[in-house]
């Protein structure tokens, strides 16, 4: 039986959840769990004030509340298991993970999977700013893994990226792939304004025709060979059109300001 956390009290403030982890919880029996700490703003309070624990461990935490968009750093640095999650979430979800698995049946605000290196976040519904990026006055955001967002995200998605794969079901801000330097985003809706900018490497894929900045130039035409894997591995996830399989692809590259190899690709028809 999986690990239940059901929420019985809503925070005032802000709250820091890094326990809430499979690698905290593994051994873990439900009063266990209860007695664990948690930052309820600058007040240390236990899991218990918040949540009633029922079940074990089996690799497999569920997350339930009315209100959880307060409860911060979800999944922060796990490395394995599955945490499912019923309702919208806080910021910092999946911090720094390296492996596992985060599901998301509702939306998530701010910071989805900050510079993690492995596992897969999915959220079911929309995400906020800096999906997948660096923190501020770091270098490095997201280096390896997937994040899958069903929905739209807003700003600065793939911030200072550095591998892996985020793919947007709906569409993305502005700044989307800024300071870029490795990994693939996909974005089945439109782009905002500014996508790539800084870029130095990596890829950037649109169903929909953007505006670029014109630091980027025109290269051709074309099916790029890995678009069918890489749209058959999403297929799993969201409805992609066959003609996007079978489609071609405007690639431009830049930024120019920069290493000028990276590329964006809009699809042609």
């Amino acid at each position: 039986m999986p690990l239940l956390l059901r929420q019985i009290a809503a925070p005032d403030v802000p709250m820091e959840a890094d326990n809430i982890t499979p690698d905290r919880l593994t051994g873990q029996g439900a009063a266990d769990v209860e007695r664990l700490a948690l930052m309820h703003g600058s007040e240390s309070r236990s899991i218990g004030d918040f949540f009633s624990a029922t079940g074990s461990y089996d690799g497999i935490i569920d997350l339930q509340g009315d209100d959880l968009k307060r409860v911060k750093f979800i999944g922060a640095g796990m490395s394995r298991g599955t945490i499912r999650v019923e309702g919208d979430v806080g910021e910092h979800l999946g911090a720094g993970m390296g492996g596992g698995e985060i599901l998301v049946n509702g939306n998530a605000t701010d910071w989805v999977g900050p510079e993690m290196s492995g596992g897969r976040i999915e959220i079911h519904g929309n995400a906020g700013h800096l999906t997948g990026s660096a923190y501020r006055g770091a270098s490095v955001g997201m280096t390896g893994g997937e994040i899958m967002v069903h929905g739209n995200v807003r700003n600065e998605t793939g911030n200072a990226m550095r591998g892996g794969l985020i793919a947007i079901g709906g569409n993305s801000g502005d700044f989307t792939g800024v300071n870029m330097l490795s990994g693939s985003i996909f974005v089945l809706g439109e782009l905002g304004i500014r996508t790539g900018a800084g870029m130095k490497r990596g890829s950037i894929i649109s169903m929909k025709d953007a505006p670029l900045l014109p630091t980027f130039s025109y290269s051709c035409t074309y099916r790029p060979g890995y678009m069918t894997l890489y749209l058959l591995h999403l297929s799993r996830v969201f409805a992609i059109a066959e003609e996007y399989l079978q489609g071609s692809y405007k690639r431009y590259c830049g930024d120019s300001v920069e290493l000028n190899r990276g590329e964006i690709l809009l699809y042609a028809g």
